[in-house]
């Protein structure tokens, strides 16, 4: 029973397109990561347009089946990423999202640049699925 539990946990987690299996932070303070605002798809959009840093926190797999925002960084975890992926400028609006909103890898990854003195940090916690349902321009990698 626990394995079918697992199998079918584990089958969610690859079914929601989310490069993490869990949405609870690991490497990052908890309290940063719960403090993250969030911004719609639209809001993400806009602010795009003003300046604003579009971070993609997804893994390989997803970006390949539903594109990027484009512009946007691509971090090689959300995990484990290296800070210096990020813009240098540290009050630079960043906006992270990953695959949905079942997915918490944004999450993971903003409350990381949180933690190392980013200032400017949002979510868009609908992801790209949300971006490409609001028929928004993609990217190919």
């Amino acid at each position: 029973m626990r394995n079918l539990l697992l199998c079918t946990l584990l089958g969610l987690a690859a079914a929601t397109g989310c490069a993490k299996s869990s949405d609870a932070p690991a490497a990052t303070d908890k309290a940063a990561v719960a403090a993250v605002p969030t911004v719609s798809v639209d809001e993400c959009d806009q602010q795009i347009a003003k300046g604003a840093q579009a971070v993609d926190a997804n893994g390989d797999q997803t970006r390949k089946k539903l594109g990027v925002v484009p512009g946007a960084v691509l971090l090689t975890d959300s995990e484990t990423f290296a800070v210096t992926e990020l813009p240098a400028d540290k009050t630079k609006p960043l906006v992270f999202y990953c695959a949905n909103t079942s997915c918490g890898a944004s999450h993971e990854a903003a409350g990381k640049a949180l933690t190392a003195g980013y200032t400017n940090v949002k979510v868009m916690p609908e992801g790209i699925a949300g971006w490409v349902k609001a028929g928004k321009k993609t990217q190919a990698i």
